[in-house]
């Protein structure tokens, strides 16, 4: 009795801390905060314009946003600048014509370099900004400690609703189709409040957005979210090089799979088998989409992140292993399908 009645008690303050929750969502205060924010958000600025970068960019430019954009790469600054888009030589020039700063990077030490180094986003310590978005795909200590470095910065302009620079990390998953549809879901770290704050922003240019918890949660959900993937993809190959070996077409295997147990984004939205669907990086060769190396470069996150928390994760590590083979290989810029063709040794669909 006892017991039923102090289930029946915490029950009761759970509940109790999740109506207290709502109110506070629902609040007039925080609506103002993440109107009065969201309003200062004409200016933004856009580091990286790679495969992904490039089309969230032209998505905010379509959005009627203001953008200034910076690239090391010469080619796909002068694609902006001809479409009449304003482009910068460095990213400390992006930020100081910028309300809000948004990255996307290959990597931690790119990442990393853009905020701190010379003429980086944080150079002098006083910013333009109040807010900087990093989507890139890194470890979650160095989204951690940016977002610590960020904080300690002031702002050259004292705002009502801000009194400090905040950083979201705000990594996507969807790949270049969805990067270029506008249907990207973005996993984000950081304040709730500027997170509440630069949600028009994010739908502006993707479709869901997920509020994953403090600095750095963002970063380790996507960790997660392409760990998965990459091990689903495995999987997946390998049932489809199985059947095929033992005399079972690859679309009647994918149709079984797809209305049985095995049914998955890699079979039913993503099949690797050429042939099978059309509009997947398999149907063009395994040309554009997600390249190998960034898998690889991923699963090398995931692999450390685990290895510094003491988790064994042994389908991570297997997966690490047959993706730098891979990319040992020479498919390095292939999509990371192509796993089934050139580890597999896969067919096309006949």
């Amino acid at each position: 009795m006892a017991i039923f009645y102090r289930v029946r008690s915490l029950n009761y303050v759970s509940k109790c801390f999740s109506s207290i929750n709502a109110l506070y969502l629902q609040s007039p205060i925080r609506r103002f905060y993440s109107e009065q924010a969201t309003s200062h958000f004409e200016s933004v600025g856009f580091v990286g314009l790679g495969n992904m970068g490039s089309r969230m960019a032209n998505n905010l430019i379509k959005a009627g946003y203001r953008v200034a954009v910076h690239d090391i790469n010469c080619n796909a600054m002068k694609k902006f600048s001809d479409m009449g888009v304003e482009t910068k030589e460095t990213p400390l020039e992006v930020a100081e014509a910028s309300d809000v700063v948004i990255t996307m990077l290959p990597s931690s030490s790119h990442v990393y370099d853009v905020y701190t180094g010379p003429n980086g986003l944080l150079h002098g310590g006083e910013l333009r900004p109040w807010l900087l978005i990093d989507s890139s795909t890194i470890d979650p200590q160095t989204s951690r400690k940016l977002s610590l470095a960020v904080s300690n910065c002031t702002l050259k302009k004292k705002r009502d609703y801000v009194k400090k620079p905040a950083m979201l990390d705000a990594p996507v998953s969807g790949g270049v189709l969805a990067a270029e549809a506008g249907t990207l879901t973005f996993m984000v770290g950081g304040s709730e409040e500027a997170y509440l704050a630069a949600k028009s922003l994010f739908l502006s240019i993707g479709k869901n957005t997920v509020f994953c918890g403090g600095p750095g949660n963002g970063s380790a959900a996507k960790i997660c979210n392409n760990l998965a993937m990459a091990i689903s993809m495995l999987g997946i190959s390998e049932s489809f090089a199985l059947g095929q070996s033992l005399g079972i077409s690859a679309s009647t295997l994918t149709r079984v799979l797809n209305s049985s147990s095995g049914r998955c984004w890699s079979s039913d939205s993503y099949n690797p088998v050429p042939g099978v669907m059309e509009g997947v990086p398999s149907s063009r060769n395994y040309d554009g989409g997600f390249a190998s190396k960034l898998m690889a470069k991923d699963l090398n996150l995931g692999a450390t992140s685990a290895k510094e928390v003491g988790l064994k994760c042994p389908l991570t590590s297997q997966a690490q292993e047959i993706y730098t083979e891979l990319c040992e290989d020479g498919h390095e810029t292939e999509d990371f399908s192509c796993v089934f063709r050139h580890y597999y040794s896969g067919k096309n669909e006949t």
